[in-house]
């Protein structure tokens, strides 16, 4: 699969990773980029621009659209107005995640969801099997791109370009720009003030061209994927495969406040209303290195007696705070405060549970 922004970053000599069967950027090259640290450090203090169009883009529309997706995914719907977006869960009935989403609230009638790429097919398989008669499901994947616009001076880039920036956090727009539709929200997966832009795959080198010109103006980077994922580990946010999946529940990755507990049902209710009563055996937590050393996924966890109590589920070099830093699943009697040992390669590492996120948030 290739984002319709594919030959832009190959104009730029972007280093390319496969994401779910997408050749996506993870860095550039200097002086538009500067690899991932240099990226990051852009979004944190100035700001940055991705190209993340590889995520899914789901449309449901017909009437009662909103009240039958509010009965099947974990947050409540009602708690936004037409015109506002939402994180939320797709769970199996055993509580498992399938994907955690986007969802963009058109109306009653009309609702885009933005699942991960490597779950978009799931999602929209789970949903169209529970379609009810006269409701229509588009899988719209390669329709449109996604471009986010990420830091600080987001707001000064997208003001110079024409686009509206005074929307609140999580809420959208529609706009004519280039001569077509554009949808811009104020969100991001970064931790920083930001938008995400979602213009048509025709229109999408346009628009890029366009902000990208501004962006290096402002002093700004384009960015990679792998600065976005230093980013939101930064900010504890989750990754399905990493913190969620079919076998961690989003109670267990301490995501309960993305589920609407007050709605009488949903997909996966009765086993995560089980699990909150009961509470989970593992939870995730935050590690800051105590020495040097950068923890990764899959290393086990360790109480200081040498039994495993865990395991890292994302581990990463911190930018921001110039240290080893994960989100890992561990025993939930460990609190805030205490020492383990992560195990790189037959090394200890001591790291103290940090409480989340490990620098401020800026997104409001």
């Amino acid at each position: 699969m290739e984002s319709p922004l594919l030959q832009i970053h190959q104009s730029l000599n972007a280093k390319l990773g496969d994401f779910a069967g997408w050749a996506m950027p993870l860095e550039y090259p200097a002086p538009v980029g500067g690899g991932t640290l240099v990226e990051h450090e852009a979004v944190r203090t100035n700001v940055g621009l991705f190209d993340v169009s590889h995520l899914g883009k789901i449309e449901i529309n017909g009437a009662g659209a909103k009240e039958w997706l509010n009965s099947i995914i974990t947050n409540d719907l009602n708690k936004i107005l037409p015109g506002q977006a939402q994180y939320s869960m797709l769970c199996t009935e055993n509580g498992g995640v399938i994907d955690d989403l986007i969802v963009y609230l058109k109306s009653d009638e009309a609702i885009l969801i933005i699942p991960n790429a490597a779950n978009s097919a799931d999602v929209f398989a789970t949903l169209n099997n529970n379609l009810p008669l006269g409701m229509k499901i588009q899988n719209r994947h390669n329709d449109f791109a996604v471009i986010a616009l990420q830091g600080p001076v987001s707001a000064q880039v997208l003001a110079a370009v024409g686009l509206p920036v005074e929307l609140n956090y999580m809420s959208f727009t529609e706009v004519d720009f280039l001569n077509e539709k554009t949808v811009i929200c104020r969100t991001g997966y970064s931790g920083e003030h930001g938008y995400e832009l979602l213009p048509t795959s025709a229109n999408a080198a346009k628009l890029w061209e366009v902000l990208s010109k501004e962006v290096l103006s402002h002093g700004g980077k384009i960015c990679g994927l792998g600065a976005r994922d230093t980013l939101r580990t930064e900010m504890g946010y989750p990754l399905h495969g990493h913190e969620l999946s079919l076998e961690i529940s989003p109670v267990t990755a301490g995501s309960s406040w993305a589920v609407g507990w007050q709605k009488n049902r949903f997909a996966g209710s009765d086993r995560l209303r089980e699990e909150q009563v009961k509470g989970s055996v593992r939870i995730l937590r935050g590690l800051l290195a105590d020495e040097r050393g950068i923890p990764r996924a899959g290393m086990q966890v360790k109480n200081s007696l040498g039994a495993v109590i865990g395991e890292v589920t994302s581990g990463t070099f911190s930018p921001t705070l110039k240290n080893g830093i994960a989100l890992a699943l561990i025993d939930s009697t460990i609190g805030i405060g205490e020492q383990v040992l992560v195990d790189i390669r037959g090394r200890n590492l001591a790291m103290s549970i940090t409480k989340l996120p490990f620098v401020p948030s800026h997104v409001r």
